[in-house]
């Protein structure tokens, strides 16, 4: 990990330059393809605006039956852009908080330390950030610290969880690739995606 970024800072990068993004879509392309073959560009904007609103939660110490049901479902409305930054805002904050990384944060698979919970959230965020990036045809080059942060974490998921399912396959690439290239190829992505509908941004 970065020498100068906790992991909850990571997280804050990642998702300060996916709010960029999610900005940028234009009114016709929400309902276009993403690399994440099953979700189009609003269930992908609402995935992420979901976790955020957990994290808002789960950082400063509440338990997933004190949160419940209440973000199950369209967490967008009617100013998908609006609600992420929001989501933003609030998950930002209580990620940063002092201690944060060192206090208990109680998941569904047990408790685990505000560290590891960011480490999977920013792990998500700046690899769906990419996806926001390429399904609405804007810039799709990472943040470089970020990618040097998250390339070894996705290397250590994909060799714990490969084969089951949980992951798409990793995508094969050339000795000497670039960072970012072997990142997105260790979850099942290709740099080179590129929808097969685009809609103007505009």
């Amino acid at each position: 990990m970065s020498e100068t970024m906790t992991m909850g800072e990571c997280y804050g990068r990642a998702m300060a330059a996916t709010a960029k993004l999610v900005s940028g879509i234009g009114p016709g392309q929400w309902h276009d393809p993403t690399p994440c073959t099953e979700w189009d560009l609003r269930v992908l904007v609402n995935h992420i605006t979901y976790e955020n609103l957990w994290g808002a939660e789960l950082f400063p110490g509440k338990t997933m039956a004190e949160v419940g049901d209440r973000f199950d479902g369209d967490v967008l409305g009617d100013d998908p852009i609006g609600a992420f930054n929001r989501s933003v805002e609030a998950a930002t904050a209580a990620s940063t908080a002092p201690g944060v990384m060192d206090a208990v944060c109680h998941l569904s698979f047990g408790d685990v330390p505000g560290s590891e919970y960011a480490k999977q959230l920013f792990a998500d965020m700046l690899i769906h950030g990419w996806d926001v990036a390429k399904a609405s045809s804007q810039d799709a080059a990472m943040d470089a610290a970020l990618v040097d942060v998250g390339l070894p974490l996705a290397e250590e998921a994909m060799s714990q969880a490969e084969g089951s399912g949980a992951f798409a396959a990793r995508v094969p690439v050339p000795d000497g690739a670039p960072a970012q290239t072997r990142l997105l190829a260790f979850v099942g992505r290709r740099a080179d995606w590129a929808s097969p509908s685009p809609a103007p941004r505009g």
